[in-house]
């Protein structure tokens, strides 16, 4: 089953730091796009970050210089190294991925898979 799997959310205090991983399921392949979403309650999901397999990076605004995002090409994980965190930054983060698929003994091509969320909430 194609799946992406996220983990390292949690509570945390103004100014702290959390780590999120994300790794995609074995039957997915030739991963392009990686990336981090977030939707906080009321609001619609928006971009955080994105790395290509090559490696570029684009931000939103509203994390540079606090969040870093990296890859694992090897390992098809994602990672998020949140710091200074704010209140605002209060969301569930979705990992996201471009990539294709093997099931049932077919390839599905430029698929965009979803991960469930994990929450991460900045106390102040």
């Amino acid at each position: 089953q194609a799946q992406l799997v996220e983990s390292g959310g949690g509570l945390v205090q103004a100014g702290g730091s959390l780590r999120l991983s994300c790794a995609a399921s074995e039957s997915i392949f030739s991963i392009t796009h990686m990336g981090w979403f977030r939707q906080a309650p009321g609001k619609q999901r928006e971009l955080v970050a994105i790395i290509t397999s090559g490696g570029k990076m684009t931000y939103a605004d509203f994390v540079k210089g606090r969040f870093t995002i990296s890859r694992d090409n090897a390992k098809n994980t994602v990672y998020l190294q949140m710091n200074s965190l704010k209140p605002e930054d209060t969301a569930v983060y979705y990992c996201n991925a471009d990539g294709s698929h093997y099931s049932g003994g077919q390839i599905y091509y430029s698929q965009d898979f979803w991960g469930k969320g994990t929450l991460v909430t900045v106390s102040s």
